[in-house]
């Protein structure tokens, strides 16, 4: 699984972080995202509260 960030259309709402913040880090004002650190379930479910939508899982070939 590979979840990205699309930048240009985050409103920083701040939902993923708050949700699962050992996944979903701030550093350098860019987020960092680290799936190994949780469960694909607890993943998918922050990534569809994403109001504005950045964030999308790519599902692992």
């Amino acid at each position: 699984m590979q979840v990205k960030w699309d930048k240009t259309i985050c409103q920083h709402a701040g939902v993923c972080v708050g949700s699962l913040p050992q996944v979903f880090t701030v550093k350098e004002g860019a987020l960092a995202i680290d799936t190994g650190k949780a469960e694909p379930e607890a993943i998918r479910r922050v990534v569809e509260q994403c109001p504005s939508g950045a964030l999308t899982i790519r599902e692992s070939e």
